[in-house]
C-alpha cells in the first residue's frame, strides 16, 4: 500500500470526477461521511433559489407554484430506487426517530394480540429508546437478543423485529432476506433502519419482502445537518396502516379543516406536520447526485477504499484491533478499530486534518463515502493514524479532554 499505488487507483477511478461536485475544505481528509455527508456544490444555489425566489418572491403561492406541497413525495420517489422500493412506497419527512415511532406504533396496531418488539443490544440508541418510550406507556415489551440468537428469539409473541441493517459502530450487516423471512414465518413484521446503508450499499427492500424501513438523509445522501429522513411502507400494508402521529398533513383532505381525522391514502398518511421545505430542497440535491452516480458503483468503490485502508493500517499497525469484518463484502462503508485511547487518537487525527470519529468507549470509526473520498485520502489517513499511535502524539493534554459532542 504505497502513495504511488493510491494515485494510480485514483487515476483509473471511474468516479473521480464526482469529487469535484462536492465542497471539500483544503487540507482536510474527510472520513466521517457516515455521520454527516459533505456539501454538494449545487446545494447553496438551490437553497438560494428557494429562499430568495420561491419564498422571498413567491411567498405562500410557492406551495402550489413551486410544488412545495408535493416535495416529500417527490424526494421519496427519488430515494425509492436507491433502496429497492417503488416510488409510492417511500416518503421523505421528519427524522429517523420520529419515523421509527410512527412505524413501531403502526406495526403494533396491526398486531393487536402481540406486544413484543425484538431488537439487539447495542443497536443504535434511538431505535432502542423509541421502543422504551412505548414500553413505558404499557404499549410494548422490549426483547433483546444477540445477533447469533435473533432467529431463536423470534416466536409468536413478537409483533415487530426492529434492526439496523448495517451496525452503526462495527459496520456488520444483517442478512435482510433471511431475517425478514424468519420473522414472517412466525407472523411478525419487520422494520429495517437503513441509516448506515441507504445510498452506500445495495438495498432491495422489495426483493427482501420487507414491511417497513426508515433511513437517514444527512449521511450518505448528503442532505445536510438534520436533513429530513425517509420512511418506507410496503404497498401491501399501506391501506391498513394506522400511525399514531395523526397530524394535519397526513389527513386525506388537510385543507378541509374538519375536526375528525381521516388518513390520507397510501404513503401520504405517514406525514404529520408541515414539511420543512428548506431541508427537503437541500436533500433533493444530494439524492439527485447519489442517484446519478449509482449505488452499485458507489458500493464497489467503497469496498475498494476500505480494503486499501485496512491493508495500509495493517502494514503499519499490525496489533491494532480491527472490529469490523476483514471481508469487504461483509461490512458497510466503514472500518472500526478498538483502542483504549480511541478518543485521544481521534482528536489528534482531527488536529492533523484527518476527520474520522469516535464511539464510546473505545472505537475509532472511519467512513468511506466513495462519491468524494480518494485512495490518496485513505493512504494519508492510514499513515497519520500510525504516526499518532507510534509516536504517542495522542498523549498531549489537549487531546485528552472530552468535548460535549464527539
Amino acid at each position: 500500500m504505497t502513495l504511488d499505488l493510491a494515485r494510480n487507483l485514483d487515476a483509473s477511478d471511474p468516479l473521480r470526477a464526482f469529487r469535484e461536485r462536492f465542497s471539500l475544505p483544503q487540507g482536510v481528509v474527510y472520513l466521517d461521511g457516515n455521520s454527516l455527508g459533505a456539501l454538494p456544490k449545487d446545494t447553496p444555489a438551490r437553497l438560494e433559489q428557494v429562499v430568495r425566489g420561491e419564498w422571498g418572491e413567491g411567498l405562500i403561492r410557492s406551495w402550489n407554484d413551486a410544488d412545495w406541497i408535493n416535495l416529500p413525495q417527490r424526494v421519496g420517489a427519488k430515494i425509492a430506487p436507491l433502496i429497492g422500493a417503488q416510488a409510492d412506497e417511500v416518503i421523505a419527512c421528519d427524522s429517523v426517530s420520529v419515523n421509527l415511532f410512527k412505524l413501531i406504533g403502526a406495526a403494533l396496531s396491526m398486531q393487536p394480540q402481540r406486544k413484543v418488539i425484538l431488537s439487539e443490544p447495542g443497536n443504535f440508541p434511538t431505535d432502542l429508546y423509541m421502543i422504551a418510550g412505548l414500553e413505558a406507556q404499557g404499549l410494548a415489551t422490549r426483547r433483546l437478543a444477540s445477533r447469533e440468537r435473533i432467529e431463536a428469539a423470534l416466536d409468536e409473541s413478537v409483533a415487530l423485529l426492529l434492526l439496523t441493517h448495517v451496525h452503526y459502530k462495527y459496520g456488520e450487516p444483517f442478512d435482510m432476506v433471511a431475517l425478514t423471512k424468519a420473522a414472517h414465518d412466525v407472523g411478525a413484521l419487520v422494520l429495517w433502519d437503513l441509516s448506515h446503508s441507504g445510498g452506500a450499499l445495495p438495498v432491495d427492500l422489495n426483493a427482501a419482502n420487507a414491511d417497513f424501513a426508515v433511513g437517514c438523509g444527512y449521511k450518505y445522501l448528503n442532505g445536510g445537518p438534520g436533513a429530513p429522513a425517509y420512511a418506507y411502507v410496503a404497498r401491501r400494508h399501506q391501506e391498513a396502516l394506522s400511525q399514531p402521529l395523526t397530524g394535519w398533513m397526513g389527513h386525506a383532505a388537510p385543507f378541509a379543516f374538519t375536526d375528525d381525522y381521516t388518513p390520507a391514502p397510501g404513503i401520504d398518511r405517514l406525514l404529520a406536520g408541515t414539511p420543512g421545505i428548506l431541508g427537503l430542497a437541500a436533500l433533493e440535491v444530494g439524492v439527485d447526485l447519489i442517484a446519478e452516480i449509482g449505488v452499485d458503483r458507489l458500493a464497489s468503490k467503497s469496498r475498494a477504499l476500505s480494503e486499501f485502508f485496512r491493508q495500509a493500517v495493517a502494514d503499519r499497525l499490525p496489533d491494532l484491533e480491527l472490529v469490523s469484518s476483514p471481508d469487504p463484502m461483509a461490512r458497510g462503508s466503514q472500518l472500526s478499530f478498538r483502542h483504549t485511547q480511541a478518543y485521544a487518537i481521534c482528536q489528534a487525527l482531527i488536529a492533523r486534518g484527518i476527520i474520522g470519529d469516535f464511539r464510546d468507549p473505545d472505537i475509532l470509526r472511519f467512513g468511506f463515502a466513495p462519491a468524494y473520498v480518494s485512495f490518496e485520502d485513505v493512504f494519508g489517513a492510514a499513515r497519520a493514524l500510525a504516526d499518532v499511535i507510534v509516536t504517542g502524539e495522542w498523549r498531549r493534554p489537549e487531546f485528552q479532554e472530552r468535548a460535549a459532542v464527539t
